[in-house]
């Protein structure tokens, strides 16, 4: 595991300790509750069942007294310390019969029965008694004391078991609930980094790759912690019960049985070597596939009237075709090493469990009761439960591992604070102070500009494509800051003003507004509480959208679906006007805001600009010239240049290059000088 991602993974999940700890310790309790069967099942076989063989005495009849041909016999371990034992008595098992013998052994080994003489041989030694058989009904009483006890132990081990499922509902509740918890907790950090990043981090990245990685990986991480990460904490608090359990039977073949684990963790190296190689591939293709539907489907329109859907449906066939090469191999990846290797270990431990026994554990002299062999077989069986389990996780972990990365790699990224409180309404009073600005180090695109725009004042920008129009208003909102220079309101350097703070009396209209899914009242108050539902109404019947809005059937309620495709042009940039009039602006941003509407509708928008620039310092970014004639200053611009500057009447006398562009725009011819 990447230990960066490991440690980041693991920061998170300490938010949610408690319940974890609690979790674990319920765990712990179930673990142990059902890990009690099998030594439940060695009693019973070694004491109940094979202890008929332990000495028995001549005692008196009583409790657990068994009567045999007149006599009364009880077995030792049922003597109380005080009681008197008389002569001591064998009941030895040989093949399938019982033997009584009247006398104790002087040792135990291979049994052989011949007539009325068993016959004991161990290293070399051989002792011979006289022995009688026991018929069922006699060998059933003298098991009769057992009954009871071993009922008790059935009881007992179902009791555990009820007791164990309980424990085990809460651990995995409490788990499930707190990866969930977890998850959530980093969704909304992603989310809150999305609204932190830098301008620039967008311009550079698909809006589908960024929704992969708050959508997919996200998901592939929550995974991680509500399947993945349960899973290997039962296992190995699961595993190390079985351990504990099997050095309590025997130390020797416990320590066998442990090199499972060092066999496991070279496992789940070699596995993630490779595993790791893929899953990058395939989280790629997952976003490259993402931000290619994404695209699609925002540009269906030029797609279909350029006749590029075969040309389109090749190229998601290609990455779809990619993402299916590396998710096969990943999958022959993953069937080679799960269930395949797991049967080769359970094969391999169970071979050392026959080499360490031989055998001998079946006869009389075995260093080790059947009871102990017994568990041992039922703890082995249990052990490779939780490591199957583990193993299927193994490519869950490998993909969240990845998704991790890729997700805190987002995370990583340089944001920008929001800063709570309000700013003071400045005047808007604007200065360029031989401001100059580049996107990539020195590729500057705006050059030592400098100019002052006064409270109330229209400022145009006009200029050719790439002249530099656009990054004022980058740098006014600061979306972006200049290298040099500086840009000022009201007296106070902008840089030193919090962004959020700055932009609390900025407004922009863009070209082509974007709306919101919800309702056209909610796209205008952008569900900020300070503005009230008067407030919104008043906003769009000042600028003129109870004209345009009224003939749809829910009026200011109607629903808005994503960009308000089913509104007009004109519809959506009323909408936007009235939203900035509602946040009441100091500084006001038109990007050529009539450029997309019809002749009438432009008529109303133009009113409601006389509105809307009332008493605020407006910004016009205009390509339609004749917009602007009543502009209080027109600034030209060319390669990031302030070229020339003035009103309308002035600029025209200069006869320059605004009067060029005013000219070719109303389809008159330039005059030439001869």
């Amino acid at each position: 595991m990447n230990r960066h991602v490991g440690k980041r993974l693991i920061t998170y999940a300490l938010g949610f300790k408690k319940s974890i700890i609690i979790a674990l310790l319920l765990l712990t309790v179930a673990v142990t509750a059902e890990l009690s069967g099998p030594f439940i099942a060695k009693r019973m076989i070694d004491v109940h069942i094979l202890g008929v063989e332990y000495p028995w005495y001549e005692a008196d009849e009583g409790e657990d007294a068994v009567q045999y041909e007149g006599q009364w016999y009880k077995r030792s371990d049922h003597f109380d310390e005080n009681e008197g034992k008389g002569e001591e008595v064998r009941i030895l098992q040989v093949g399938r019969e019982y033997y009584f013998i009247d006398e104790p052994i002087a040792f135990d080994g291979e049994r052989v029965i011949e007539e009325d003489t068993l016959t004991i041989q161990k290293d070399g030694e051989q002792r011979s008694y006289e022995a009688s058989e026991i018929s069922n009904e006699q060998l059933l009483a003298f098991y009769q004391p057992q009954v009871e006890p071993m009922i008790w132990l059935v009881a007992l081990y179902f009791g555990l078991l009820v007791f164990a499922s309980f424990f085990e509902y809460g651990q995995g509740l409490l788990l499930q609930t707190s990866a969930n918890r977890i998850i959530q907790k980093m969704r909304t950090d992603v989310y809150a980094q999305i609204q932190r990043l830098h301008i620039n981090y967008f311009d550079n990245l698909p809006a589908g790759k960024v929704v992969a990685r708050i959508t997919n990986d996200t998901e592939a991480i929550r995974e991680l912690y509500v399947t993945v990460l349960a899973t290997f904490f039962t296992s190995i608090f699961y595993m190390t019960g079985i351990f504990i359990a099997l050095f309590l039977l025997d130390v020797k073949l416990a320590f066998i049985t442990l090199t499972i684990v060092p066999l496991l963790f070279i496992w789940i190296i070699v596995y993630r070597k490779y595993a790791s190689k893929f899953n990058k591939v395939i989280r790629t293709r997952v976003s490259d596939i993402n931000a290619m539907i994404n695209e699609s489907i925002q540009g269906m329109s030029i797609i279909r009237a350029f006749k590029r859907q075969k040309m389109t449906e090749q190229e998601f066939e290609e990455l779809n075709d990619s993402h299916f090469t590396y998710q096969n191999k990943l999958l022959n990846l993953n069937s080679l090493m799960s269930h395949n290797l797991v049967n080769i270990l359970r094969n391999i431990s169970f071979v050392a469990l026959i080499w360490y026994f031989g055998g001998a554990s079946l006869t009389a002299g075995s260093v080790i009761s059947l009871g102990v062999l017994y568990a041992f077989v039922d703890y082995l069986n249990r052990l490779f439960q939780p490591v199957t389990n583990m193993v299927n996780q193994l490519a869950n972990l490998e993909q969240a591992l990845v998704a991790a990365d890729r997700v805190f790699e987002l995370l990583d990224e340089v944001g920008e604070d929001v800063v709570d409180g309000t700013f003071p309404r400045y005047d808007g009073n604007v200065t360029f102070d031989d401001v100059s600005f580049a996107y990539k180090e020195e590729e500057y695109v705006l050059k030592n500009l400098s100019f002052e725009a006064k409270k109330g004042q229209t400022i145009a920008l006009v200029g050719h494509t790439g002249s530099g129009k656009s990054s004022i208003m980058n740098l006014l909102f600061r979306f972006y800051d200049n290298q040099k220079g500086k840009i000022v309101i009201d007296g106070v350097n902008i840089q030193d003003i919090p962004k959020q703070q700055l932009r609390q009396h900025m407004a922009i209209v863009l070209q082509d507004p974007f709306l919101f899914t919800g309702t056209i009242a909610s796209n205008v108050s952008l569900d900020d509480p300070s503005i009230s539902r008067e407030k919104v109404e008043k906003a769009l019947k000042d600028v003129g959208a109870e004209q345009l809005l009224r003939s749809l059937p829910k009026g200011f309620d109607e629903p808005v679906i994503e960009k308000g495709s089913t509104l007009s042009s004109g519809q959506r940039q009323l909408i936007s006007f009235a939203r900035a009039l509602a946040f009441d602006p100091a500084v006001l941003i038109l990007d050529e805001a009539t450029s997309n509407v019809d002749t009438e509708t432009e008529m109303i928008i133009q009113n409601a600009l006389d509105i809307l620039k009332k008493g605020r310092t407006t910004f016009i970014i205009a390509h339609r010239l004749s917009t602007i004639r009543e502009a209080d200053q027109i600034l030209v611009l060319h390669q990031g240049e302030i070229v020339e500057r003035g009103n309308h009447d002035y600029l025209m006398k200069q006869k320059g290059r605004y009067f060029q562009m005013y000219q070719l725009q109303q389809g008159k011819k330039i005059e030439q000088a001869v």
